[in-house]
């Protein structure tokens, strides 16, 4: 490994040597493909929905083993496309993990309904199952669990509290997609799933899209109709939807990518087995702990998170001064944001949530982070001096 010491003062200010994510490289290595795509949908014409949005469709879906896909503008409009079809409205309650991206509990808001929170499991980040149960009310009308980092939910547990509660079960998949329990495949097993195709993404577009997942034709239909207003053909609606609808430059794109989403997610997989056996045999001056993996779940690694607990902040910057990015997802748990404050939540009641905000650090592991550059990160850390 390199002095990384010898070498932060080299180190530009801003200038990564090795950043979280590069999508230069990804894209410098499929740039020829891609350029084939665009021209091909120029040439046709067909820029909403169409030929290559069907495709796509066909092609997640049969990735995510499920019988439907439904393309739309964002991972966002996703969950919010999702909850319209279940007729969440006004009143109604969706319990759902305060530990997430905004977009979960946001889409809740939108429609009128309340977002209850139950707390994590401290070792993957994903809802806590048992937490989740207790927070069922009359008023809960589904559950919305989060397939955190690359890493599904305890979906056994979950499945059975729905089945249980009658209560409808969405799949927050936005950084999952190919993620499995056994030969579950994230995004399949509750009635819908969702994902995002925002760049950063493990298949992410030139821009933001999205798609729902579901096996049940009526929803499929539902879905469609919902994505465009509202209306099964045009001009003529039935309810009133959303203008939320897949650009056909972003599916051509994304399938140029999906043809090489199993390879990434096998080097994902790779390179977190690598900084596994750097943390098993170097010992370190700090507490760092590694992400927990069940053995049944297949991880995708959308992020690799560490926990540092007491030091996070300090580590992060004696790893930006070595030219190494990270980051945190996420610094505030959404029980905390203060647009929230009106549901009545208080520092201290979803601890694990809040101690995770505290203590987690993503650090590099896409596809195409070389070893040495893998090898620069993990001699980063080892030479860390807590103050």
């Amino acid at each position: 490994m390199a002095n990384v010491k010898a070498q932060m003062s080299n180190v530009p200010q801003g200038k990564w040597r090795v950043p979280l994510l590069d999508l230069a490289a990804q894209h410098k290595a499929l740039r020829a493909e891609f350029l084939t795509a665009i021209e091909q949908v120029l040439d046709s014409q067909r820029f909403v929905l169409g030929p290559e949005v069907d495709a796509l469709e066909r092609e997640v879906a049969q990735l995510s083993s499920a019988r439907y896909g439904i393309g739309c503008a964002s991972g966002s409009d996703a969950l919010l496309l999702a909850l319209m079809a279940l007729d969440i409205k006004p009143g109604d309650e969706v319990v759902t993990t305060p530990f997430s991206f905004f977009a979960t509990a946001g889409a809740i808001v939108r429609l009128g309904a309340r977002p209850v929170f139950a707390d994590i499991d401290p070792q993957t980040y994903t809802l806590d199952a048992i937490l989740a149960g207790a927070a069922i009310t009359e008023r809960s009308r589904a559950i919305i669990p989060v397939h955190l980092y690359g890493q599904c939910a305890d979906m056994d547990a979950l499945l059975t509290i729905s089945r249980a509660k009658g209560l409808p079960l969405i799949e927050d998949a936005a950084q999952a997609i190919g993620a499995k329990i056994g030969d579950r495949t994230a995004g399949s097993m509750g009635l819908i799933g969702c994902l995002s195709f925002y760049p950063s993404k493990n298949l992410g577009g030139a821009g933001d899209g999205g798609m729902l997942l579901t096996s049940d034709e009526n929803l499929r239909d539902r879905l469609r109709r919902l994505r465009v207003h509202g209306g099964a053909t045009e001009y003529h609606h039935d309810e009133v939807g959303i203008n939320s609808r897949l650009d056909a430059l972003q599916a051509a794109l994304l399938r140029v990518k999906l043809r090489s989403l199993e390879r990434w997610s096998e080097q994902r997989r790779k390179n977190a087995a690598r900084y596994a056996g750097f943390f098993r045999e170097v010992h370190l001056d700090f507490e760092l702990i590694p992400p927990f993996t069940p053995p049944a779940i297949v991880h995708v690694y959308h992020q690799y998170v560490v926990r540092v607990p007491g030091m996070r902040n300090e580590l992060m910057t004696h790893l930006r001064e070595g030219g190494i990015e990270s980051r945190v997802y996420y610094p505030v748990p959404l029980h905390l944001q203060p647009c929230f404050n009106y549901l009545g939540y208080r520092a201290g009641e979803f601890p694990e949530a809040e101690r995770a905000a505290s203590e987690t650090l993503a650090l590099p592991c896409y596809p195409e982070l070389t070893e040495e550059q893998q090898d620069y990160v993990m001699e980063g850390l080892a030479s860390f001096r807590p103050r």
